[in-house]
Parts: structure tokens; sequence; C-alpha cells
């Protein structure tokens, strides 16, 4: 009998948070070697967890797959699987890895699966624009390569070249690895999530962002949406949280409420705004507001999607977001008590 993944679709429920991947002084440089703060990946793992994320996601364009070294990547899936370990064998743990090619993604996961890791983040080659057909043997020659690991199907418009088309969530709710996927932002609640979500149903969640999430909730319930993705929990987790209670709970005034605010603490911020253009500029733009916020201290972007290359009109309106977010943390607090430590973005 064929081995098969821990968890399925329907054990995935609440947060799934998507952290950058720290760094050490100095990772801004071309001559740069290991450049992973082990410390601060220790550190951040842990108060993800302990501040009460349902699943973590790693590796992906804001974990800087892109630009960490073979040697970085290993020795970063290798500190968080030790961490997770020691707090709980059990979490939700997803590894990216995208790679150009089957092979090196497949090398890869298995590598992550003698790690004891739960599941991987998984784009798709992009060096060719994939068509269906391609994209569909690619999934299934993954996950029958490695068929213990589950995956996370990462769904990114801009970075993959296109949507993931119709015909291929055929394909992937028959392969019991696929657990997620993480749903393009912007297209979420919308036609193309509804169509898309004909196909899938409870077989696994099309993960939306957190803003997004409330709608996609009201709409479809928690049997088909109960988990949402968010990388603004990196810059400190106590609103997207109360967000996850409030509808866990059914209290949908308060999720409304706490979905304005996040919405309202995001208008500045350039995704919402040109996401074509905050494409260009994803990972350093998410790293200036991680770093801004205070939550996870995860250094300089690696070569060449560095900082020093932003335009400072974006630098500038990422910095009001982060103050914008920094005040809805003290307003959950002082309207729901939120625990301290999943808000102040202290150390």
């Amino acid at each position: 009998m064929s081995k098969q993944p821990k968890i399925t679709g329907a054990d995935l429920r609440g947060v799934m948070a998507y952290p950058p991947t720290p760094a050490l002084p100095g990772a801004e440089r071309v001559d740069a070697k290991d450049t992973v703060d082990l410390v601060e990946t220790e550190r951040m793992i842990r108060s993800l967890i302990d501040d009460g994320v349902d699943a973590i996601a790693l590796n992906g364009t804001l974990g800087e797959m892109a630009t960490l070294t073979i040697e970085e990547w290993k020795a970063y899936a290798a500190c968080v699987a030790e961490t997770v370990k020691a707090i709980n064998p059990d979490f939700p743990i997803f590894i990216g890895a995208t790679t150009l090619n089957t092979r090196d993604t497949v090398s890869r996961m298995r590598y992550l699966v003698d790690l004891g890791i739960t599941g991987t983040l998984l784009g798709r080659p992009m060096w060719g624009d994939m068509v269906a057909p391609v994209m569909e043997r690619f999934y299934r020659d993954v996950a029958t390569a490695v068929p213990e690991m589950a995956i996370v199907v990462y769904d990114n418009t801009a970075a993959f070249g296109g949507i993931i088309p119709r015909r291929v969530y055929k394909t992937l709710v028959e392969l019991p690895q696929v657990v997620a996927v993480k749903y393009a932002g912007g297209a979420s609640v919308g036609f193309r999530y509804h169509n898309d979500m004909a196909h899938t149903g409870t077989h696994f969640p099309l993960m939306s962002i957190e803003t997004d999430w409330f709608p996609a909730w009201e709409m479809y319930g928690e049997e088909l949406v109960g988990m949402a993705w968010s990388s603004t929990t990196a810059m400190g987790p106590g609103p997207v949280l109360e967000l996850r209670d409030a509808l866990q709970q059914g209290r949908f005034d308060d999720a409304r409420w706490l979905t304005e605010r996040l919405r309202w603490a995001h208008e500045p911020f350039l995704v919402g705004q040109d996401f074509m253009e905050f494409a260009k500029y994803n990972i350093p733009l998410e790293k200036i507001r991680v770093n801004d916020a205070g939550y996870i201290n995860v250094g300089k972007c690696r070569p060449p999607y560095t900082e020093d290359l932003v335009p400072e009109e974006h630098v500038r309106t990422t910095h009001e977001h982060v103050e914008r977010y920094k005040q809805i943390r003290q307003e959950v607090e002082t309207k729901f008590g939120v625990r301290a430590s999943k808000l102040a973005g202290t150390k």
C-alpha cells in the first residue's frame, strides 16, 4: 500500500501564517554565504505557534525561495523541523520546494520527508508558462514520487505566469496529497473563485487572504473556506487570529468589524492599489513591513530583489500601512482583550 500524507484538506482550519526567512546582517551582499538567521528562525516559529496560528507555510515568495542557496534552504528547513518537533511534532508545517524543474522539486520534497515535515508549499516551474496538461502532469508526478508529503498548491498569477485553469482543479481533487490551495488574493470571492470551488468542493480549502475571508465565509461557510492564509500575521498575528475566533464562534458582527479594520490598514499598501506593480517589489516590500512592525526581525532581502531599488513612494505607503496596522493591534487589544504577546510586536 502506498504511503499517504498524515493530514487531509478537512484537517486544515484556521489561519495559515506566511512569514519571511530571517536574514543575518550582510545578506544583501552578492558574496554573502549562510545568510539565514537560525536563532531568529527558531524564535519566530515558537512565537507564531505560541500565539496561536494553526499552520505555517514557508519559502514562498516572501520566504525568498527564489534567492536562498540550496545549503541555506536545507539549514532553514532543518532548524524549522527541529523547532516544531520540540513544540508539537504534529503541528502542520509546509516548506516550499518550488524549483525550475520536476526533478529538483522531488529531491527537495524527499529531503523534507526525511526531516519529518508535514508538507510542501508548491508552485510550479515558470521558465516557460505551463499549459494545463503540463501543469496536471507536474502535480501528478510530484505526488506520485513523494506520496507521503502533503501539498499546498501555491497559486500566484504573477510569479507563475497565469491562473490555474479550471480543468487542473479536476486533477488536483484526484490527488490525496493536495490538501489546500493558497488562492491568489485579489481573485478571492469572485467568479473565478466560485467556479473553481465548484470543482474542489470539500476536498480541500481554496484559502483566501485574511481580508477576503469573512465575505467568503458568509457565502460558502466553514466547510468550504475554513482556513485563510496570511502574511500579515508576521506583523503580529493578534487581529487576524481574533478574526478567526469571531468566525468560528459565529460572532459575525465582530468579524465584519475586524475585516473592515484590516482592510483599512491595508489601504495604503501597494498590493491593493496595483497588484502587478506590487509583484515587481513583493519581497522587499513585505520584508520592510514585517521589520517595521517589530514582531519578527527578518533582516535584509537577498539579491537581486533588494530594498534599495524600491521606489520611495512604495516604501512610504508601506510605512503608512504598518502604522495603521499597529493602531488596529491596539484597538483589537482594547476591544477584545487579546493577549499582548499576539499584538505588541515586542521581542
